[in-house]
């Protein structure tokens, strides 16, 4: 463990003088001399809390951060309800779990390592260079059908690709966002500021669904990548003003092998799930060998950050329970918010018949619900300090409208799926961001970075093995009712093959075979719903066995007089 305390300041230096790092160290209060005059100089500010920043340094610093956070929470919701237009037209609904999962993957391989660079290198530039990396993957989704014509390739592959290159800037730019956080506000105050977060959400939330649609059926699908490139413009511009951050540059080294070496168990799980398992054979000899590639890899992974000089994942911090069992939960709480947000607008548009627009004006009740409880729930928890009824209700919330998600038909009135997305999206406005402060919490404050990325690396990891499940199951079980309907309508086999691949086409099928289509459809995504719950189950129980730490306040810090006694007394309170 490196002796390294930052010193949490408004501006950002590129050093300090070794003497005056090692005051700093050792808790002297001098300031560093001028290079220009020899006499001493107050150092930036760091507001009355000692390490924290003040309240109206905190604003400016959330200006850059919600400039970021917008890009990456508005493709969130954007791309959602024009999935099934992108993969109609591009490749067939078999590929659109890869669609996400392909950016899920990145993402979670990439959210570690930028929190550590961060760590080691600064916030604002990391934050930075996230933003170009995600505007570079937009372009190539946008141009994935021009880039596919000059390359030979299929469309979809493109659309897989640039989505990839995506989400390695996009796992930078809300587990930095969330790091800074960490950086400059005491947890207790976190919840009064985790309004205006919930505000970019809400925002975004509400825009992403709407402009979505609208760009898929009023200017092409494509500009829904587009618009990033604007937005991430303005973004750079802003962090390149508001977010400084001071910084003490340290020589170290950054552990790519243990980022390849789960990244690569992870893929071989989720290749397993979408691809070996449905179409090879569970037991084949390919998807036995991803089986043995999955865990291979991984206890590679454990022994590579076991003897690894900074460790994106640190092992010592699984010890402890209140460090691994909200990482847990959030893993498991990332499969159901996928399964919600990626599958919700394919009931919609392939059972319902709404537009892309239609669809994402009905997705409103899900944001609002997301919306009402992340702000409510992070006022209770400013006031009070007490945080671990949230995951506790969340989950249970969850799961119950997961399960009456299971229970849709073909006919089921838009009011009561209104009602089942208000209250889904209330239970995960109750989680989604006590996780990231309870963690937050629990850590020293030198490995902020890499444990609150660890918290977006697990939820994302979930989305990325959840998404590609859930997926295989809609397309198993798709043909299996399928083949049922027909065959009993008929009085067989089905004799002919039925195109479902294009969700967007099943309006114009004729009858009666649009009925047994709609009727498939559904009873697909009821198991693809039903599957989710004893998950969230599992996370229900994790919750309660969660530990609360005492929020911290301005003037009180996880630091010790000692780098090393800090980390020590650190990892000793998690254990309570």
């Amino acid at each position: 463990m490196t002796n390294y305390q930052p010193r949490r300041a408004l501006r950002e230096e590129d050093s300090l003088p070794e003497e005056d790092f090692r005051n700093e160290e050792s808790g002297a209060k001098q300031a560093p001399s001028s290079p220009a005059t020899g006499t001493s100089q107050p150092a930036a500010s760091t507001g009355p809390g000692g390490d924290y920043l003040s309240h109206r340094q905190i604003l400016v610093v959330l200006g850059g951060l919600m400039a970021g956070m917008f890009l990456a929470a508005l493709d969130q919701s954007i791309v959602a309800v024009a999935l099934p237009k992108i993969t109609s037209e591009l490749g067939g609904l078999d590929k659109l779990s890869w669609v996400v999962t392909a950016y899920l993957l990145t993402s979670t391989a990439a959210t570690p390592l930028w929190g550590k660079i961060s760590d080691l290198r600064g916030r604002r530039p990391s934050f930075q260079a996230a933003i170009v990396i995600f505007l570079f993957g937009s372009l190539i989704c946008g141009f994935s059908p021009e880039i596919a014509d000059f390359l030979g390739m299929s469309g979809i592959n493109v659309m897989i690709a640039g989505r990839a290159v995506q989400g390695l800037g996009a796992g930078g730019l809300m587990s930095l966002a969330l790091a800074v956080i960490g950086d400059v506000i005491p947890p207790r105050e976190r919840g009064k500021y985790q309004g205006m977060f919930a505000a970019v959400f809400g925002v975004s939330s509400v825009a992403g669904p709407l402009l979505g649609g609208w760009f898929t059926d009023q200017l092409g699908w494509e500009w829904i990548f587009f618009i990033n490139i604007p937005i991430g413009t303005v973004a750079l511009v802003v962090t390149s003003f508001a977010l400084k951050l001071h910084h003490v540059r340290r020589p170290a080294s950054v552990d790519y092998l243990g980022a390849a070496t789960i990244v690569g168990s992870v893929t071989c799980l989720v290749l397993y799930l979408s691809w070996a398992g449905p179409d090879e054979g569970w037991g084949s000899a390919i998807g036995i060998g991803l089986l043995v590639g999955t865990l291979v890899l991984a206890a590679l992974f454990i022994l590579v950050e076991a003897k690894a000089k900074e460790p994106i994942l640190p092992l010592e911090l699984f010890k402890h329970w209140t460090f691994t069992s909200n990482i847990s939960f959030a893993m498991i709480m990332g499969l159901g918010m996928f399964g919600g947000l990626i599958f919700l607008p394919i009931y919609l548009q392939a059972v319902r018949g709404f537009s892309a627009t239609h669809s994402g004006l009905a997705m409103l009740p899900l944001v609002v619900g997301i919306f009402t409880t992340s702000i409510g729930g992070g006022q209770i928890m400013s006031r009070t300090g007490r945080y671990k009824w949230m995951p506790i209700t969340g989950a249970l919330v969850v799961g119950i409208a997961l399960f009456a998600f299971s229970t849709l038909q073909v006919d089921t009135p838009y009011y009561l799926i209104a009602l089942i997305m208000f209250a889904f999206g209330m239970g995960l406005g109750m989680t989604m961001q006590v996780v990231v402060t309870a963690v937050q919490n629990s850590v020293d404050r030198r490995n902020m970075g890499v444990a609150t990325a660890s918290v977006t690396f697990f939820r994302s990891m979930g989305g990325a093995i959840g998404t590609a499940l859930l997926g295989a199951i809609l397309n198993i079980r798709l043909k299996h009712h399928l083949n049922e309907i027909v065959g009993a309508a008929q009085g067989g086999a089905p004799r002919g093959p039925i195109e479902t691949n294009d969700v967007t086409a099943i309006g114009a099928l004729p009858e009666p075979i649009k009925s047994w289509v709609l009727e498939a459809f559904t009873r697909s995504m009821d198991d693809v719903f039903l599957v989710a719950v004893p998950f969230m189950a599992i996370a229900f129980v994790i919750a309660l066995t969660m530990r609360e730490k005492p929020l911290k306040e301005r003037g009180q810090h996880s630091d010790s007089a000692t780098p090393r006694a800090s980390a020590d007394a650190d990892l000793a309170s998690m254990a309570h």
